[in-house]
């Protein structure tokens, strides 16, 4: 993913983040994808996932199928 195509995106930090330094991905729409990158580092690498892959994922988290203490 080039800079332009995420310099006047919004990016969002989840609701569970506590700004206490834990480990937080923010995303950000960029149709037809959603970007993701570290919190803690804004200007490092991004990634882009379709829409589709993204809400499988996002479900498949929401449902604790990524829980490493499982």
């Amino acid at each position: 993913m080039s800079s332009p195509e995420v310099s006047s995106v919004r990016w969002r930090k989840s609701s569970h983040s506590s700004g206490q330094g834990g480990q937080c991905v923010e995303v950000a729409g960029v149709a037809p994808a959603v970007a993701v990158r570290d919190s803690k580092d804004p200007d490092g690498p991004r990634l882009a996932f379709g829409a589709a892959a993204w809400r499988v994922f996002a479900a498949r988290a929401k449902a604790s199928e990524y829980d490493l203490e499982r």
